[in-house]
């Protein structure tokens, strides 16, 4: 075999390996997508299944009693528990990611030491920040269970979130935005807030709406803090349910199965109509 025939043969060996490994791989990550959306669908599917049949009107009567179990406190306490916690994570969280990712000197410690935090913070269980929130608010403010110290304990929880994915778009805007907008004579304020943050608008809502995801489906830490008084709560200290703590309390109780159910199918509703209209405001901001 000459030189050049043991030089082809090499290439071409190699871009048979090359070949195999890429179908390899592809077949890997076709197998997790194919996996992972089959379970989404068994999931929403076993819920939809249960819980239509057993909606009925009794669920949405003002009151709950103990012959309806109605969700409807619940559902007016979900929005304004999402509301409220919304109001004081968004505002702290989308702050700290431009200070992170705009005014902070790169390579800095303490740039390093607030990611790590962060970080740290999105893994720690929920009920360990329902403890916290219960000692902090509820004892130490003696705000009591409470709509407020259920807010407040849940903002804290989904504030690493915020951070993270909101540092993430803004550090995703190309550099060359900033200097064209820089180069025209914007300030750094003017660059920020009508060149880098419309562009990563997308990323921001995308944190957001994993935010409101996390405060709508929490029990543990809204037990410890909000309570489970099922009504709609006169002022922001009164206790109040969420919808996922009163999906709990029913299944606890087991004499509400098929209640808790058809609870299941309007918090799968809720979730949807969130994210949909979180989207559907990211692409009315991105399109200006």
């Amino acid at each position: 075999m000459t030189y050049d025939n043991h030089k082809n043969y090499n290439r071409y060996s190699y871009k048979n390996k090359k070949d195999v490994s890429s179908l390899v791989l592809r077949f890997i990550v076709q197998a997790a997508a194919f996996v992972t959306i089959s379970i989404l669908v068994v999931i929403v599917a076993f819920i939809l299944i249960k819980g239509i049949p057993n909606i009925s009107r009794e669920l949405f009567e003002w009151e709950y009693t103990i012959g309806n179990v109605s969700m409807m406190p619940s559902i007016i306490n979900t929005m304004l528990m999402t509301l409220l916690t919304l109001l004081a994570a968004v505002p702290i969280g989308v702050g700290c990611a431009v200070y992170l990712a705009e005014y902070a000197k790169k390579g800095s410690r303490l740039v390093k030491l607030i990611r790590l935090t962060t970080q740290t913070l999105t893994g720690i269980p929920s009920i360990v920040y329902g403890l916290f929130g219960y000692l902090l608010f509820v004892i130490t403010l003696k705000w009591g269970y409470s709509l407020l110290a259920g807010a407040f304990t849940l903002a804290i929880m989904v504030l690493p979130v915020i951070v993270c994915t909101t540092e993430e778009a803004l550090l995703s805007v190309p550099d060359t935005f900033r200097e064209g907008s820089f180069g025209l004579g914007a300030g750094r304020v003017r660059t920020i807030f009508h060149v880098v943050m419309p562009s990563a608008v997308p990323g921001i809502l995308g944190g957001i709406i994993l935010a409101v995801g996390r405060i709508v489906g929490e029990t543990a830490a809204l037990i410890f803090t909000a309570g489970t008084t099922a009504a709609v709560p006169g002022n922001l200290f009164s206790s109040a349910r969420t919808l996922a703590v009163h999906m709990y309390c029913l299944l606890g109780e087991g004499f509400y199965t098929n209640q808790a159910y058809a609870t299941a199918v309007i918090l799968l509703v809720v979730v949807l109509g969130i994210n949909g209209l979180a989207g559907w405001a990211a692409g009315k901001l991105k399109a200006k």
